[in-house]
């Protein structure tokens, strides 16, 4: 393990100033190279103590900044139109590039990076999604995967187009069983 000095809030991890124990990977591939720490010395320990002030009020500002944005933000509905099969199964993934792009073309520029996803999203579907706008700020964005945009109406409405298509299929079909066929 290897001690670092966390330069802003990282979640799960700490706040700002805090001096904590991780994974020499983590410190290594993810904190110093993105300056979200320095490694904890002496040295760094009084660089830290001497730009804290500034550190601090620049943190302040972007998140300030951040919060501004984020009452903006606050529960946008992004459609994405993929392709997907009869059970509602896509052709693929949206993905958080996908989704970040997707807000970005409704007027925030966010990045991929902000868009907290577990799982690639296969299937037709609303989703809610958190963005995270700063370390300290994040908002709730609801994706809608749907094969048109009359389909996304319908899903914002609380409506499943596929269960609907489902069913009327079954009808169909229970329809064309109950007719007796054309034996000519």
């Amino acid at each position: 393990m290897v001690d670092v000095i966390l330069l802003e809030r990282v979640e799960k991890l700490g706040q700002m100033g805090q001096v904590v124990k991780v994974r020499p990977g983590f410190a290594r591939n993810y904190l110093l190279p993105q300056k979200k720490a320095l490694r904890a010395t002496k040295e760094n320990l009084a660089y830290f103590e001497k730009q804290r002030t500034q550190l601090e009020a620049q943190n302040l500002a972007r998140r300030s900044e951040a919060e501004e944005v984020a009452r903006k933000l606050d529960g946008l509905a992004v459609v994405l139109i993929r392709q997907a099969g009869e059970s509602g199964q896509l052709y693929g993934s949206v993905t958080a590039r996908d989704i970040a792009d997707g807000v970005t073309a409704a007027g925030f520029t966010i990045a991929r990076g902000q868009v907290v996803l577990d799982k690639a999203i296969k299937t037709l579907g609303l989703y809610k999604l958190r963005v995270v706008l700063h370390p300290e700020v994040a908002v709730t964005i609801t994706v809608n995967v749907a094969q048109s945009p009359e389909e996304a109406e319908m899903q914002a409405k609380g409506v499943d187009p596929v269960k609907l298509a489902q069913e009327a299929a079954a009808r169909e079909a229970a329809h064309a069983a109950s007719e007796p066929g054309d034996a000519s």
